[in-house]
């Protein structure tokens, strides 16, 4: 259903508040116009300037797998985001008191079919990414909001998405560091696809993984391998480079990820 409230709701008649977070936003849950829907703020500088890039990133980039503002109203400060309301899980709940990954241990128990099903949705919606001409900064795995009931893999707050190559201009990038390229730590680093490259390679290596070890196979062990090399030079070149040569590598037979890539 339309969200049609002129005025944002107010987070009194919030369900939900998530206000732990270091992005110097606020976000809640709220009923309204017969819909649920997640308000999402800033409250600080960085939040503002975060906002603002989310904005740009869902006016270039359309995905049904990317979570993107039915509204967006503008304040003294900054944007106001409303987004449709999505159930399930985030595979990392972080918050400024730590990390709560139960999600992703769930995930990683899945049969393997869903899992490469899941991967291949975050990688088709890379693709829209890459040809948008942004590059990911800040992916990991709390961004990845998973529908164990649906089986369904959205994506959220990919805020600090820019377009691409830039220059890092500070002593490095937001993000976890379980996920990022080395150049993302260096002051002056071209920041290009090949840095998309490492964190998606990075995503299929924790989401394919689980305590038990590596579920993949050895050519998609082989893809991740190069795709998450030091060098930005040795990765795959661009991420539809690293899409082809993941389906390519394949599962089995009529899995999603034998698709040929397209852009």
């Amino acid at each position: 259903m339309p969200f049609r409230r002129v005025s944002v709701p107010s987070i009194n008649s919030a369900f939900v508040v998530f206000g732990e977070q270091d992005s110097g936003c606020l976000s809640y849950g709220v009923e309204d116009a017969g819909g649920r829907w997640l308000v999402k703020t800033a409250i600080t500088a960085e939040g503002r300037a975060s906002l603002d890039r989310a904005c740009a990133v869902h006016a270039a980039v359309h995905h049904p797998v990317i979570v993107r503002p039915v509204r967006t109203v503008h304040g003294p400060a900054g944007p106001t985001l409303v987004y449709p309301w999505y159930d399930g899980d985030l595979l990392n709940h972080a918050t400024v008191h730590g990390a709560d990954r139960s999600g992703l241990t769930r995930f990683q128990q899945l049969p393997l079919p869903q899992v490469e099903e899941a991967l291949d949705a975050i990688l088709d919606a890379h693709l829209a990414v890459s040809a948008a001409g942004l590059v990911a900064v800040d992916l990991y795995d709390g961004c990845f909001l998973y529908d164990f009931s649906a089986g369904r893999m959205r994506l959220i707050d990919l805020d600090e998405y820019r377009p691409g190559p830039f220059l890092l201009d500070a002593e490095r990038l937001p993000g976890s560091r379980r996920y990022m390229a080395p150049e993302e730590f260096v002051r002056g680093a071209v920041i290009d696809e090949r840095t998309t490259v490492h964190l998606l390679g990075r995503t299929l290596h924790h989401l394919l993984h689980s305590p038990e070890g590596w579920r993949g196979n050895n050519d998609q062990r082989r893809v991740v391998d190069r795709a998450t090399r030091a060098a930005p030079a040795a990765r795959y070149s661009d991420v539809p480079a690293l899409v082809a040569a993941w389906r390519r590598a394949g599962c089995r037979p009529g899995c999603p990820c034998r698709r040929s890539a397209t852009p």
